[in-house]
């Protein structure tokens, strides 16, 4: 509840009687301050008048007064200089090391938004305030779409940041492990990415021209070649091309990747995906150098469209023969290739050069691509949510994942406008 008492505080959600400290002092509260997260008071440089005189300092926030004891406040030299002790009951004085008295204010909070807040924090529903969505007027959920859509942008790139710091400032590397993970479409992501970590790309690169050589290279690291039941010509040919390869290079033994297959369709094997991928960068030189250059989403589209090697047509996995079928990424495989990596990637790219027209195009890409089809996204399509590409599916996913399961309903526009109206 003490988080909520930090909401009216910060969102001037003030009775609109007069306010007084527990001494009688007038209050008037000119701004709030700066929200602290850290180790400290709750809120920096708030501006307050006391008895008409100005007080430019911190502010902290308890439920009860006396949990400045119990937080041992009043010895901590960080606690001295507060201007202002807002608390929802003040059932102690506090005091400076001096002897001087900290002003309290009384600050009660509402039982339709305390009953309010219990609701939100207490359902166990994700998404316990969807009434109130209804009501929203158009521009106030627009606009917290479109904060959502960059949030969830700009989190993705804070992770290519710091791939790309463990990569040394190498972009053509970061892009490949990170389009890699995304080739395990969740359920492996993991694993390719400990698999992409161990590929060498100056071996990849020298033997670009051979399919069978970039083949051999990925499945080799892979593990995947390792204790088969049934083998082939084919797996043979892979084995030699990549002990070639292991001296040539100098490669190092890769670790364990630990593969999954649990509930997983034959065409998400990591087996077919890898030989995709493999496809890929043997007709694509330059992948990234491309992607960021590219200027046509249809064009980048089709640099995915190819499948895999005519082995792969008639095999899930080595040694065992299937009924021939292709191997071409699907459209929607496609889309969210681009949606979670070419579209990341070309944003990041675009801020490390401080190119706001890459930054456009990779918003005006996602937002010119088909909406995602999962259930968190049917779910929320069951609440009356008009959605009406990528762009706002990516909105939803981070307004799900990152307010709505942890409860961060105090953050969340929706919640404000759930607490501020009327029942």
């Amino acid at each position: 509840m003490e988080k909520l008492l930090h909401y009216i505080w910060q969102h001037k959600m003030l009775p609109i009687s007069a306010l007084q400290t527990t001494q009688g002092e007038t209050v008037e509260i000119i701004d709030t301050g700066l929200p602290n997260a850290d180790a400290g008071p709750d809120f920096f440089n708030a501006k307050i008048k006391l008895n008409n005189v100005l007080w430019v300092g911190n502010v902290e926030i308890h439920l009860r007064a006396s949990d400045w004891f119990k937080h041992n406040h009043d010895t901590d030299p960080a606690y001295q200089s507060i201007i202002l002790h807002v608390v929802a009951e003040a059932d102690v004085t506090i005091r400076r090391t001096n002897g001087e008295e900290i002003p309290q204010l009384v600050l009660p909070i509402p039982t339709t938004m305390k009953e309010k807040y219990e609701h939100l924090i207490k359902e166990r529903s994700h998404f316990p305030c969807e009434n109130i969505i209804q009501q929203m007027p158009a521009l106030k959920w627009n606009t917290w779409i479109a904060a959502l859509q960059i949030e969830r942008l700009e989190e993705k790139t804070a992770r290519i940041q710091n791939l790309l710091r463990i990569c040394n400032g190498n972009w053509e590397q970061t892009f490949f492990i990170l389009l890699s993970r995304n080739f395990g479409f969740s359920v492996n992501s993991d694993a390719f990415e400990l698999w992409a970590k161990h590929i060498s790309l100056q071996a990849l690169a020298k033997h670009r021209d051979s399919l069978l050589c970039i083949e051999a290279l990925f499945f080799g690291t892979s593990g995947l070649m390792n204790h088969l039941k049934k083998t082939d010509d084919y797996t043979e040919r892979l084995r030699q091309e990549y002990l070639f390869l292991v001296h040539k290079f100098s490669l190092p033994t890769p670790p364990h990747i630990p593969w999954k297959y649990l509930r997983l369709r034959p065409s998400n094997f990591p087996h077919l995906r890898i030989a995709q991928l493999a496809c890929l960068y043997q007709r694509a030189e330059g992948l990234f150098s491309q992607i960021v250059e590219e200027r046509s989403l249809a064009r980048v589209k089709e640099l995915f469209r190819g499948g895999a090697s005519v082995y792969w047509n008639t095999h899930d996995y080595f040694g065992e023969t299937i009924p021939e079928r292709s191997r071409t990424l699907t459209d929607s495989a496609i889309d969210l290739l681009i949606i979670n990596t070419v579209i990341p990637v070309l944003y990041a790219y675009g801020l490390y050069l401080s190119d706001e027209e890459r930054c456009k195009r990779a918003i005006e890409w996602t937002e010119a691509l088909r909406p995602e089809n999962n259930h968190i996204i049917r779910q929320w399509a069951g609440y009356g949510i008009n959605i009406q590409h990528a762009g706002h599916t990516q909105a939803i996913l981070q307004l799900h994942k990152q307010y709505c399961l942890p409860k961060k309903c105090l953050q969340c526009r929706i919640g404000y406008e759930f607490l501020r109206t009327t029942p």
